[in-house]
C-alpha cells in the first residue's frame, strides 16, 4: 500500500476537521507532512500531538511562539512555522503528493496555487482560489499535471456522476446542464420584511450543515451558492448558461446533472462533509468515511424550488459576475468577504451585504487578470473600495 502524504492547508476549520476524521480511519493510508491551522493554537496543537505532522503553520511569530510552547510541554517534536510563505512552502514541499486546500476566502489562493505549480493532487475545498483566479488556476494545474480534485459537497457531487473525460466537452457526452443544489439556509422562509434585522448569531445557525461563520454566512445570503455556480464553470469547463442553481432544503440530493436523453444523475447523502473527503483520498477506490448509510425510509420528502432573486440578490450578483467575467467574479469575492466581515462585526445590517458587493461590481475593472500579482492588487482595490462603502452607510 502506497502512503499518501498530505498537506492540510486549514486543518482547525470545518473542512480540516472532517478531513483529519477520515485519515484517522484508515492508519497506514495516509502520512501528514503538515497542518496550518492560522490562530487556533490550542485545536492545533491538539492535532499535532495526535497525528505528528512534521510542520505546524500559523499566522505570525506571537501564535507560533504560543504554539511552540504548547508543544514542547506536550513532548510533541512537531517544528512551527508561521506566516503566508510558510503555507506555500509546506504546500510545495517535494515530499507532498497531496494537499487540502481549506483555507477560508482569498488569503487561501497564493498556497493552492502554489500547489498546482509543482503538479501536487490538489484537493480543493476553498472555492474563492478559483473564483477570483479560475483561468489562471486552471492552466496552472494543467500545464504542471496537478490534479485538482472538489471537495465541496456539490461539485464532488457532480464530479462522481460526470463521465471522466468529461473536460473535452460537455456536448460530446451528451450533457444538457448541470446542477448545483441549494439548502435555501436559515431564511428560506422568513419573511422579506424582517431581512434588515436578520442578527449574525441567527445567520451563522446553518438548518443542515455545521461550517464556519463566513460561509454559513455565505450560506444565508446564497451567495455561497453563487461562488459555486463560478467554481463549477472553471471545474467542469461549463458555459454560464448551463449552469443552474436548484433550491433543495433537505440536503440529500449534493447535485445533478442533465443529459441530452431527459435522464438526470444525481448524488445523494447525508449532509457530512465526509463523504466527498472521503471520496477524493480514496481514488480510485472507495474507502470507509465515518459517514452512516442513508435511510430511504426515514425521508418524509425531497422537495425543490427554483431561487427567488428578491430574497437572494447576492446569488443573482454572482451570476451576473460569471457572465461578466474578466476580473468581475475577483471583486465580487473581495466585496463580500469585507461585507461579510463587517456584518458579523454588527457594522451593517445583513441586507447591506448586496449593497456592497453591487457598489463594488459598478466599479470594478473589467480586464482578464492573467497573473497572481494583479489578482492580488485588484483584490486589494476592491477592498478598499468595499471599507469606504461601508463607512457611506453609518
Amino acid at each position: 500500500m502506497t502512503t499518501q502524504v498530505l498537506t492540510i492547508l486549514g486543518s482547525t476549520g470545518s473542512i480540516g476537521v472532517s478531513t483529519l476524521d477520515v485519515i484517522a480511519r484508515h492508519p497506514g493510508k495516509f502520512r501528514l507532512f503538515a497542518l496550518a491551522g492560522h490562530k487556533q493554537v490550542g485545536k492545533l496543537a491538539a492535532q499535532c500531538v495526535q497525528f505528528a505532522p512534521e510542520y505546524a503553520v500559523v499566522s505570525d511569530g506571537e501564535h507560533a511562539a504560543s504554539l511552540q510552547n504548547l508543544l514542547q510541554t506536550k513532548g510533541c517534536k512537531t517544528q512551527v512555522l508561521h506566516g503566508a510563505q510558510a503555507l506555500i512552502d509546506v504546500a510545495n514541499d517535494d515530499q507532498v503528493s497531496g494537499v487540502m486546500c481549506a483555507i477560508v476566502g482569498a488569503a487561501g489562493l497564493p498556497s493552492a496555487l502554489a500547489a498546482a505549480q509543482k503538479g501536487k493532487t490538489i484537493y480543493l475545498a476553498n472555492k474563492e482560489t478559483l473564483v477570483v483566479s479560475g483561468a489562471l488556476f486552471m492552466e496552472t494545474a494543467k500545464v504542471n499535471g496537478a490534479t485538482v480534485l472538489p471537495v465541496d459537497s456539490e461539485h464532488n457531487a457532480i464530479f462522481q456522476v460526470l463521465p471522466r473525460d468529461y473536460q473535452s466537452c460537455l456536448n460530446e457526452h451528451g450533457i444538457q446542464s448541470i446542477i448545483l443544489t441549494a439548502s435555501g439556509g436559515p431564511f428560506l422562509e422568513t419573511d422579506l420584511a424582517a431581512f434588515a434585522h436578520i442578527t449574525p448569531a441567527q445567520a451563522v445557525k446553518h438548518p443542515n450543515w455545521s461550517m464556519g461563520q463566513k460561509i454559513s454566512v455565505d450560506s444565508a445570503s446564497m451567495m455561497n451558492k453563487g461562488l459555486e455556480l463560478i467554481e463549477a464553470h472553471w471545474l467542469f469547463n461549463c458555459p454560464p448558461d448551463k449552469l443552474e442553481v436548484m433550491i433543495h432544503p433537505q440536503s440529500v440530493i449534493h447535485s445533478m446533472v442533465r443529459y441530452l436523453d431527459g435522464s438526470v444523475l444525481a448524488q445523494m447523502g447525508h449532509p457530512d462533509m465526509r463523504t466527498p473527503i472521503a471520496y477524493c483520498l480514496g481514488l480510485p477506490e472507495r474507502i470507509e468515511s465515518g459517514v452512516g448509510p442513508l435511510d430511504f425510509g426515514s425521508l418524509s420528502a425531497l422537495t425543490f424550488k427554483e431561487p427567488d432573486f428578491n430574497r437572494f440578490p447576492c446569488l443573482k450578483l454572482a451570476y451576473e459576475a460569471m457572465h461578466t467575467g474578466g476580473a468581475a467574479p475577483c471583486v465580487l469575492n473581495a466585496a463580500n468577504e469585507i461585507a461579510v466581515a463587517a456584518f458579523l462585526d454588527g457594522k451593517i445590517r445583513f441586507t447591506d451585504i448586496a449593497k456592497v458587493v453591487a457598489d463594488s461590481l459598478e466599479h470594478h475593472v473589467s480586464d482578464s487578470l492573467h497573473d497572481i500579482e494583479s489578482l492580488l492588487a485588484q483584490d486589494a482595490c476592491t477592498r478598499i473600495r468595499a471599507k469606504a462603502f461601508i463607512s457611506s452607510l453609518k
